[in-house]
């Protein structure tokens, strides 16, 4: 339908002469403006010579008989001027049912198999995108501060899917560079006081005990650097440099001993990693085509040369303070657009900016040169990766638009920032262990799935670019605007189908359900289908500007227009005549409601 406004819009523009006209349709903030609002007539009076106002009447007029001869004769009930010059359309009471009964076929799936997975639009279809995002660093437990990246990267992946994307999700894994460094003088340091390797993989929580090793290395350096003593100054000097050096003999590959070490800690991560993926509901699945690969599969010559092969023959590569950088600009720090980047050690090894180039020329090769490839990770790397993204235009890589960094704002203590290194941070499996227990208290059948829509939501419902102090009771809010909240609006909405099947109800909307037949006149009726009529627009819009909040704050509004029609409307009521109607806008609302959560990856339980 809203396809069809537009292209009767772009109709009225060619006895004017232009037949270049983009039209977007938005909603009203008021519903007593309509249903959709234009500004088609505001933007293009100028080129036209006309006022606002003229323009917009001319294009009524134009547009009512031309409603007249197309698919949309008897479903616009009113098209009209408002205010500077806008055009406000307002769909007739069968064009609104007629949507209901779109989302049951459209949204139930093929031959009613209530597809969550199904397809809302395709406005990108062709189109390939490769996102990144969660990309943990081995040898630490999620924290709080990985969860944004992994649900708001999952939530922005389902999203491009439902609008027709061929999406692959790739969990670019940290386990590489002079972090490992650190952790391998830890282990030689350290390591006996827990058994030492052996003893670490043994042990109950494996991975807390390597960050312990690693927050003690970063401790004892801190120390040390802060004595007056010199001698102490020199022993943490050489202790961070034995492990630059550790790192560059991994990297060399020609230790076997640090290689192993260097496994198990890859593995002991990965099981810990899938525990919390599968808690979270996050999934990054090779048989669906998505990808975990580690940085250090980019380490090889075979993936470093061509980088350093395809800078040089852009003569990008130059040498500074004996490492390799790319300047934007000359030389002269006058000229720079943005600081330089280093992408070789003065050491010779690599560094992640190298590992990042190789990794997308990697995928260049590997999915096609017009894939659309995304970073979602937080803005604390922003100027990272506005190097990293003008470094591969500059080599012809991508176009504009096609590379994107996604940032999400960090979360916070109240006193500052939280830090692996520093030993400041709440882990993630903490979180949903304490969610669950308050879940439990509702329903211990459906604990997990209200524990993680509570976490989830409470970070979606926001726009990503905003920090987040952190608060145990509002992470874990099961009232309010909280995803509970939309879930036990649909469980309850679900509860209504069901009574209304055992009085042999039947949810059904038929031909002539407009006003004067059984469409029920009521105000809550109309507003919550009119409401529906949005969902494909809010996922298509999300989708374009990578924004899940959108579809978590229409959720917020559905539920609330349901829950008024709810309270106020008999809907299984085996003597209304009306009741087949209501309760097909009740499985709309149903169906619309589960199939947004799911894409902000939260589950619907049976019962709450």
């Amino acid at each position: 339908m809203k396809d069809e406004i537009i292209k009767i819009l772009q109709k009225t523009f060619e006895p004017l002469g232009i037949s270049d006209i983009s039209v977007a349709l938005d909603f009203p903030e008021n519903a007593e403006y309509g249903d959709y609002t234009s500004n088609v007539a505001m933007i293009n009076a100028k080129r036209l010579g006309m006022k606002p106002v003229e323009l917009a009447t001319k294009i009524v007029a134009d547009f009512d008989k031309l409603v007249a001869k197309a698919s949309l004769k008897g479903l616009m009930k009113s098209v009209s001027v408002a205010g500077p010059g806008f055009i406000n359309f307002t769909l007739t009471a069968e064009a609104v049912s007629k949507n209901v009964q779109e989302i049951s076929r459209e949204l139930n799936g093929p031959k009613g198999s209530n597809s969550l997975k199904g397809q809302i639009s395709n406005i990108g279809a062709g189109k390939k995108v490769l996102i990144e995002y969660s990309s943990p660093n081995i040898a630490k437990p999620f924290t709080v501060g990985h969860l944004r990246s992994t649900i708001i990267g999952d939530s922005i992946a389902r999203i491009l899917s439902a609008t027709g994307y061929s999406v692959i999700r790739d969990n670019h894994l940290g386990d590489w560079g002079t972090q490992f460094g650190k952790l391998l003088v830890a282990i030689e340091k350290w390591g006996d006081e827990f058994g030492g390797l052996d003893g670490i993989k043994k042990s109950e929580n494996p991975i807390k005990i390597l960050v312990d090793l690693y927050v003690k290395f970063h401790d004892e350096v801190a120390i040390m650097e802060d004595s007056e003593d010199e001698k102490l100054k020199t022993e943490a000097e050489e202790l961070v440099t034995f492990a630059r050096a550790k790192s560059k003999i991994l990297e060399s590959g020609k230790d076997p001993i640090i290689s192993e070490i260097w496994k198990v800690c890859v593995d002991l991560s990965m099981h810990e990693f899938a525990l919390i993926y599968t808690r979270l509901g996050v999934s990054f699945d090779p048989k669906r085509g998505d990808t975990q690969i580690g940085e250090s599969f980019f380490v090889t010559p075979d993936k470093i040369n061509p980088v350093r092969d395809a800078l040089n023959a852009k003569n990008l590569l130059k040498e500074s303070e004996g490492a390799k950088v790319v300047f934007f600009g000359s030389e002269d720090p006058k000229s720079w657009k943005l600081p330089p980047l280093i992408v070789e050690k003065s050491d010779g090894t690599s560094i992640y900016a190298t590992r990042d180039l190789a990794a997308d020329l990697y995928r260049i090769n590997t999915y096609g040169k017009g894939l659309i490839l995304i970073n979602e990770v937080g803005a604390e790397q922003n100027l990272y990766f506005k190097q990293l993204i003008e470094t591969e235009t500059m080599l012809g890589w991508f176009t504009k638009g096609q590379r994107l960094h996604i940032a999400h704002g960090l979360y916070r203590f109240k006193d500052g920032k939280m830090s692996t290194r520093k030993g400041k941070v709440i882990w993630l499996g903490d979180i949903l262990d304490e969610a669950v227990t308050r879940a439990s208290k509702i329903n211990a059948d459906s604990a997990n799935d209200v524990a993680v829509a509570a976490i989830k939501f409470n970070d979606l419902k926001r726009d990503s670019i905003q920090d987040i102090v952190f608060d145990w009771d509002e992470m874990m809010s099961m009232t309010g605007d909280s995803g509970p909240y939309l879930q036990y609006s649909c469980v309850r909405a679900k509860a209504v189908i069901e009574k209304a099947k055992g009085l042999g109800i039947v949810a059904h909307i038929g031909p002539g359900s407009g006003e004067g037949s059984t469409r029920p006149k009521i105000a809550q009726i109309d507003l919550l289908e009119r409401y529906l009529i949005r969902f494909q627009s809010v996922v298509e819009f999300a989708g374009a500007s990578y924004r899940p909040n959108v579809i978590a704050n229409y959720l917020i509004n559905l539920a609330a227009l349901f829950n008024s029609f709810y309270s106020q409307v008999m809907i299984a009521d085996a003597k209304d005549p009306m009741a087949a109607y209501k309760v097909a806008v009740t499985q709309a609302f149903a169906m619309t409601m589960e199939r947004g959560l799911d894409l902000l990856g939260i589950k619907v339980p049976k019962k709450m």
